[in-house]
């Protein structure tokens, strides 16, 4: 972890954690306090929407892959078509591959009129903004197969807005081994990466409702920035 590594615009201090130190947040949260990873999926997709919303000027499209990234990108979609926003989602595998928390987001999308594709169908990007939901703090490698592929043609995007790290990024390192998204902004959740550099753009935190017990069980110094809204906008320290 990196102490203070991160600020608020309003001066809070905000401890920067590595992708082991987040998994065990998220282990903690999970099977100590009880908190269900769906309820954090939900709220990672309903903050993601916000954002999304704020920044675009016309169509979104959605990047989702299989783990929790992919599932925060299939609530922000369906969050948005609440909204009357026109949406699609484009899968880097089968629907019929996800599982989990993530295949309860799609269900729950089905219930929407959004239209889901799967790669390796041309994600229509042009005069869009793309939503990077690919992969999250796990990637331990270079990017490949359809992953890597739709991370490449984010390029074609008017506006990339990634979710806690641009896809093909190591969250601890910030080195990016093979093709990675270079992003316009980076919705990062609950606590700021040690790899967020700046093919992240501007850097948001967004609350996913973990408690500060959590942190403390751990042994991570934490600061809630979240008093008065869900998203807040942050910066290196």
């Amino acid at each position: 972890m990196e102490r203070s590594a991160f600020e608020t615009v309003a001066g809070t201090d905000l401890t920067a954690v590595t992708a082991d130190e987040m998994r065990d947040v998220d282990r903690v949260a999970v099977e100590t306090v009880g908190l269900p990873l769906l309820s954090m999926m939900e709220n990672a997709g309903r903050d993601l929407a916000a954002v999304v919303d704020s920044r675009r000027e016309g169509a979104v499209v959605v990047l989702a892959g299989a783990g929790g990234n992919g599932g925060g990108g299939l609530g922000c979609a369906r969050h948005l078509a609440n909204r009357g926003v026109p949406v699609t989602v484009v899968l880097d595998r089968p629907a019929a591959d996800l599982s989990g928390a993530t295949a309860t987001q799609h269900d729950a999308l089905e219930a929407t009129d959004v239209p889901v594709r799967e790669a390796p169908s041309d994600p229509p990007l042009q005069d869009a903004l793309a939503v990077d939901a690919l992969v999250g703090y796990g990637l331990t490698e270079a990017l490949r197969g359809t992953a890597a592929e739709l991370a490449s043609v984010c390029d074609d995007a008017e506006t990339v807005v990634s979710l806690d790290v641009p896809t093909g990024v190591n969250a601890t390192t910030g080195d990016a081994p093979g093709p990675a998204v270079d992003a316009d902004a980076t919705l990062t959740l609950a606590l700021p990466k040690t790899g967020l550099g700046p093919n992240a753009g501007d850097l948001l935190l967004g609350d996913i409702a973990i408690p500060a017990a959590a942190y403390s069980d751990l042994g991570i110094p934490y600061r809630d920035p979240f008093r008065e809204e869900y998203v807040v906008s942050i910066r290196r320290g």
